[in-house]
C-alpha cells in the first residue's frame, strides 16, 4: 500500500463505517444493518484505508477484523465519533436556551402537567421556565394580554384556536362514607367565579333537577379535593383528581349522564421562538396519554380511565 497521505480530517461518515464494520465483524452485516449497499461501505473503507496508506481490516475464519494499525485507528475513532455526538448534544442544548413563559389553568395543574413539564426541564436544562397556575379565565386573560408564551387551559376560556386539545372526564364525587340524601339539597362545592366548570356543575345540577347549595367556593383545587375528603360536600373533579381510598363517584339520578367532558387546550404564541417551539413540541410529546385526544388534532390513543375503586353511586330517589 501506498505511502500515507493524512490530510489531517477524518470524514466521519468514513469512520462511521469502519467502526461498524469492526463491530458487527462483517462488511454484509454491516450493510444490513445501515440499509445500504455492502459495495457502498467497502467503497468507504477502501478510502478511509488509503487515506492512512494502512491497511486497516484484514479477513479472518469468522469475518473481518481490524488489523493493528486499523486496531489504533477504532480506538480514535470511537473517541471522534463520541466528541462529535456531545458537542452535537450541547449545540442542540445551547439552542434550546433562553425563556419561555408557561401558564396552566389550576384546575389541571395537578398531576400530568407537572410531570410534562419536569421532562421539559430535564430535557432542556439551560431552559429557563416562567410557570405560571392560575383559575381558566384569569388564565386566558393574561393569554390575551400577550403576557404568556403558552397556555394550557379550558377551551371555554380562550378565544384562539388550541395547536392541540384534549377531552377530560369530570364527575361527581364525595367522601368515600359519605351518603348524601336524595331528597335534601345537595351541598355542592365549586370554584370560585369566573370558572366554566362553575357553570357547568350548575347546569347540569340543574337540568338533573337536583335542589343544591354551595357549601364551599374556592380556587384551589387542593382545598376542593381536601374539601370532598371531608365530607363538606360533593364536587365535579377531573378524573387524575380522584383519590380512590377517600372519594367515590355519585351519580345525580337514573337520566344523568355518569360523567361529563371539558374540552382543554393549549395554545402557543405565533411569535415564539426556537425554545418555545421546543418546548411546545415537548410539552405535547408528553402529555400524549392525558384525558383524551381529539380526532381533530390527534397525538396519541390515550384515554381517562377510571379506577375500578370508585363505584357510581345514585341520588335519586
Amino acid at each position: 500500500m501506498s505511502s500515507p497521505a493524512l490530510s489531517g480530517d477524518f470524514d466521519p461518515a468514513l469512520l462511521r463505517t469502519f467502526v461498524a464494520v469492526c463491530r458487527h465483524g462483517s462488511l454484509s452485516r454491516a450493510a444490513d444493518q445501515a440499509g445500504r449497499a455492502q459495495s457502498a461501505l467497502s467503497t468507504q473503507i477502501r478510502r478511509l484505508e488509503e487515506q492512512v496508506g494502512k491497511r486497516l481490516l484484514h479477513r479472518t475464519g469468522r469475518g473481518m477484523a481490524p488489523t493493528t494499525e486499523g486496531e489504533l485507528l477504532l480506538s480514535y475513532a470511537n473517541r471522534i465519533l463520541a466528541l462529535g455526538e456531545a458537542a452535537a448534544a450541547r449545540l442542540r442544548e445551547r439552542a434550546v436556551a433562553g425563556s419561555v413563559r408557561i401558564g396552566l389553568s389550576e384546575d389541571v395543574a395537578v398531576a400530568a402537567l407537572p410531570a410534562a413539564l419536569g421532562r421539559l426541564r430535564r430535557a432542556c436544562p439551560q431552559l429557563h421556565l416562567e410557570v405560571v397556575v392560575d383559575d381558566g379565565e384569569r388564565l386566558a386573560a393574561r393569554w390575551q394580554e400577550g403576557m404568556l408564551d403558552v397556555a394550557v387551559g379550558v377551551c371555554a376560556a380562550f378565544v384562539d384556536e388550541p395547536v392541540q386539545t384534549w377531552a377530560v372526564d369530570l364527575h361527581w364525587v364525595c367522601a368515600i362514607d359519605e351518603a348524601p340524601d336524595p331528597d335534601a339539597p345537595l351541598d355542592v362545592i365549586v370554584y370560585a367565579e369566573p370558572c366554566s366548570w362553575r357553570r357547568l356543575a350548575f347546569d347540569t345540577l340543574t337540568a338533573a333537577g337536583r335542589d343544591f347549595r354551595v357549601t364551599l367556593t374556592s380556587h384551589n383545587v387542593g382545598a376542593t379535593i381536601a374539601a370532598v375528603e371531608n365530607g363538606l360536600g360533593v364536587a365535579l373533579l377531573s378524573s387524575e383528581c380522584l383519590r380512590p381510598d377517600t372519594m367515590r363517584i355519585i351519580s345525580l339520578g337514573p337520566d344523568s349522564p355518569p360523567s361529563l367532558r371539558a374540552q382543554f387546550g393549549m395554545y402557543a404564541s405565533k411569535r415564539l421562538n426556537d425554545s418555545g417551539r421546543a418546548a411546545v413540541s415537548l410539552l405535547r410529546e408528553s402529555l400524549q396519554n392525558w384525558g383524551a385526544p381529539q380526532p381533530s388534532r390527534p397525538i396519541g390513543a390515550g384515554t381517562s380511565h377510571l379506577p375500578e375503586a370508585l363505584p357510581a353511586v345514585g341520588l335519586a330517589g
